[in-house]
């Protein structure tokens, strides 16, 4: 290595000695371009070797230096270049300034040598060398300065990485986007501890066999910091960013990803490359040899947890772990009829991908066809580029190229495995184009190449399937962390704990007479109405009675001042035993003709939803007052089976069928009074219901008897650590945005899980416990006869052992019932303390569509039922 240039270093502590530990930092260029960030980097600098490790900062440049200088490397006019490295000198100075850095700082000899290199005239065959000189300023300026700032000693780079010689690069890739070596030099660790205690260099550049500078590409930084991590054989390194780590999707798209704790070098490494930028595709590849842990944190808020990437992987079941995209993708389609069992087509084909020095990604083959995918993060692609590529494939097949294109990537550990769980992305994924599948052979991931235009959206949808299909296992706290929204976002009100936790020792008394019990806190109930009742742009309320029928239930809500929505004779019969004054609108769906006309007896307003009543029941309907339930197009919800609208759901009149409708309703003297559209439960969305709000008012002027515009329910509550709840006030402004337009109607909701779920809970006991291979089973009392939503639907209920709440949770159990079905399970990977015979399990969310749905299948017994004032 040669000698490297050196500042003085300042430091009270005693010497560490020869044997002390590194610990390599890097930080990114938004933790560099402040005061502030500077700040808490020599504080986590000086921490480190307080901890009794020495310290190896790297660092990035300026945020927006670096396009900067490539603008001014492309420049032919040297004033131009110059108005840049002056632009590039006044952000330097006023971070100095900001700094209280002296006149004579080092990093003012960085910037004139910038203004000088930029004034050079250049010859054609030394324009790349040149470009990439002046480039890699930016990390020498920002460097020199951290060293001032520091009092650190000032490496230059270059002196320790060097770039291996890749033959099959063009030169300006071997320039531009270079590979470092990986062999560490087993010197290196004692040369850089003669130079001091807290060093600190740059990223992003090298040296090349012959010593001139090269760049390491986009993110090279980490890169960097990488390869002297294994150089020294750190016991870390440390990337700091802007955010707090790894997430399960990118945060900036799907604010309910999740943060990933811990990962092991082969996972890490396919998120990175498939498309997360948090971390560099190529920084892992060096420390997995010497085992060298890697963290990732955040600059702003270094007392997040982060992610840590180390090489043992994590004890967990099967999951995926991350949904990754990448954009800018072009796929390549190459057919030939003669291409089946031709010896060496393959061969010729990819030998012109080599030959313009470009690198295939993704690879699907048919009988006649192949595409590949060439990503543009890693290939310098333009048009011309393209057409000349094109030009000598069209040699030996035909060829297409299709883009703008976006790939993304669903990354886990035992990809085939999870195939099962994948069903409803699958369905989501019908509707779109997909050009490619691709699996990859190391089992770690399964990728989809669709049209850029559309994968914004439809990330954020796969991720909220991957979610509720359990997939992505986001409960398992040893692997997944809160939410972006939960760490960066506005804080959520702090709710309070849970009712239940308060009246612990009554629900275990409780449990005592005999398990499985539902129990019913009433004052939670009225809590929830409360808030609903506040919303001011609603007319009237409805609860959905087939949430819980209980009569102490439906008396709290009508005293409430809600109506109840029922969708059966039986149902209408408990409302008017139970609250005989209170409204009752009457819902049905595919009902004989009997529960219509006992409807009508009863003093409901009957919905209808179909031609079929009017074509063959005109004689029952006519001269009434009815509702008309239309389907808008869509469905919506956490699940396709509580999804109520679209082409696939048996709810609702389709929009082409209602001019007929009105015409045999006016044919019979029947009066529509409410338009009403429900289009799925469990939506967390306060803009949702404006939206239906809206199509329905635009289809109310068709009609021109109505009084009442029903929104319908569904609305949704958190059933996973990170989930956003439902904002009432936004939602309540949203609904007024639209009532202002369209006063003379009422506005009508019908809610029914909002209102009970949270009040009620499901107590059963622990039967037994078993292994079997890699599962830990837990037995409970209650089954798929007691709970049906996780079987029907895969519903997700929280679980807690209420005998041990306080114990630590370190076993991971799937929670299944005594029915003799294979669907008999409540619960998978659910971390809870180790179980045993006689502990009362508690159920959250237990309240809605829990004792209403249950059954005696396998001929036992219905779940008790019990209220708490």
């Amino acid at each position: 290595m040669g000698q490297p240039a050196l500042c003085s270093i300042v430091s009270t502590d005693s010497p560490l000695p020869a044997t002390a530990p590194w610990i390599v930092l890097k930080f990114g260029g938004t933790s560099v371009s402040t005061a502030a960030r500077w700040a808490t980097i020599r504080a986590l600098a000086h921490g480190r070797r307080a901890e009794g490790a020495r310290v190896l900062v790297v660092v990035s440049a300026l945020s927006g230096i670096t396009d900067l200088l490539k603008a001014a490397s492309q420049e032919d006019d040297v004033g131009a270049r110059l108005v840049i490295a002056e632009q590039i000198e006044a952000r330097h100075v006023e971070l100095a300034h900001c700094l209280e850095l002296p006149q004579s700082a080092q990093w003012r000899t960085h910037m004139d040598a910038l203004r000088h290199i930029v004034q050079m005239e250049t010859a054609p065959a030394d324009l790349i060398p040149w470009q990439a000189s002046v480039m890699a300023h930016g990390e020498l300026l920002s460097s020199a300065m951290g060293a001032d700032w520091l009092h650190a000693a000032w490496l230059d780079a270059r002196s320790v990485l060097r770039a291996s010689d890749q033959p099959n690069q063009s030169e300006r890739m071997q320039r531009f986007s270079a590979l470092l070596e990986t062999q560490p030099d087993p010197r290196a660790a004692v040369e850089l501890a003669g130079l001091g205690e807290i060093l600190i260099t740059q990223g992003f550049i090298a040296r090349d066999v012959h010593g001139g500078t090269v760049l390491l590409g986009r993110g090279g930084s980490d890169t960097s910091a990488a390869h002297f991590g294994a150089l020294l054989r750190a016991a870390r390194v440390e990337i700091w960013t802007d955010v707090a780590g790894m997430f399960s999707a990118n945060p900036r798209l799907v604010p309910d990803a999740r943060l990933l704790r811990r990962l092991d070098y082969e996972e890490a490494q396919e998120i990175a490359t498939t498309g997360a930028k948090v971390l560099h595709a190529r920084c892992l590849a060096p420390l997995r040899g010497p085992r060298v842990p890697l963290w990732i944190k955040d600059t702003e808020r270094p007392q997040l947890a982060g992610t840590e990437i180390g090489a043992e992987a994590v004890e967990a079941s099967p999951s995926i772990k991350a949904l990754s995209m990448r954009k800018g993708i072009t796929l390549v389609s190459m057919e030939s009829i003669g291409m089946w069992q031709q010896v060496g087509f393959l061969a010729d084909v990819f030998a012109q991908f080599k030959r313009h020095g470009l690198s295939v990604d993704l690879i699907g083959s048919a009988e006649t066809n192949v595409t590949v995918s060439l990503d543009s993060s890693e290939n310098l692609l333009d048009s011309d580029a393209l057409a000349t590529l094109a030009a000598d494939l069209a040699q030996v097949c035909r060829v297409k190229v299709i883009a703008p294109c976006a790939a993304i990537t669903l990354v886990g550990r035992g990809m085939r495995g999870m195939l099962h769980r994948l069903q409803a992305l699958l369905a989501e994924l019908g509707g779109q184009r997909v050009h490619l599948i691709s699996q990859s052979s190391n089992n770690l991931n399964l990728t989809f190449v669709t049209d850029e235009s559309a994968a914004d959206a439809l990330l954020g949808r796969m991720h909220d399937l991957l979610l509720q299909s359990g997939a992505l296992r986001a409960d398992d706290g040893s692997i997944f962390g809160p939410s972006w929204r939960a760490l960066y976002a506005a804080p959520m009100a702090d709710t309070g704990s849970p009712w239940w936790r308060a009246q612990r020792v009554s629900l275990l008394r409780s449990a005592e007479q005999g398990t499985p019990k539902y129990v019913y806190h009433l004052p939670t109930i009225r809590e929830r109405a409360s808030a609903l009742r506040g919303m001011s742009a609603v007319d009237r309320w409805y609860y959905a009675l087939k949430a819980n029928s209980h009569s102490a239930v439906l008396r709290e809500l009508a005293r409430a001042g809600f109506g109840l929505e029922c969708v059966s004779p039986g149902e209408l019969a408990e409302a008017s035993a139970v609250a005989p004054e209170t409204p009752r609108l009457f819902t049905p769906n595919f009902a004989p003709r009997d529960d219509y006309a006992a409807a009508f007896d009863a003093g409901a307003l009957v919905c209808v939803d179909s031609l079929f009543p009017l074509q063959k029941w005109g004689d029952l309907l006519a001269g009434r007052e009815i509702g008309l339930r239309v389907d808008l197009g869509v469905g919506v919800g956490h699940h396709e089976k509580v999804r109520t609208g679209g082409s696939g759901s048996k709810f609702g009149l389709p929009l082409a069928d209602l001019p007929a409708f009105l015409a045999g309703a006016r044919r019979i003297g029947a009066r529509i009074t409410l338009l009403h559209a429900h289009l799925g439960s469990g939506v967390l969305d306060a803009a949702h219901w404006a939206g239906v709000y809206v199509q329905l008012a635009s289809l109310a002027e068709h009609v021109g008897t109505l009084r009442a515009l029903d929104v319908g329910g569904g609305l949704g509550l958190p059933q996973r650590e990170g989930e956003w709840p439902l904002d009432l006030a936004a939602l309540d402004a949203a609904l007024w945005d639209v009532k202002r337009a369209y006063p003379q109607f009422e506005l009508w909701m019908e809610p029914g899980r909002y209102l009970v779920a949270e009040a009620g809970v499901l107590l059963a006991r622990v039967t037994q416990v078993k292994d079997k291979d890699a599962y830990h089973y837990l037995g409970i009392d209650a089954g798929m006869h007691s709970l049906l939503r996780p079987a029907l639907y895969g519903a997700h209920h929280r679980m807690v052992n209420l005998s041990r709440i306080d114990a630590a949770a370190d076993s991971l159990y799937q929670v299944v019932g005594p029915i003799c079905e294979s669907g008999d399970v409540l619960g998978t990977d659910r971390r809870m303390p180790a179980g045993e015979e006689g502990d009362v399990i508690l159920i959250e969310h237990a309240g809605a569509y829990g004792a209403v749905m249950a059954s005696e299948y396998n001929r036992r017994g219905l779940p008790a039922q019990e209220i708490l004032e």
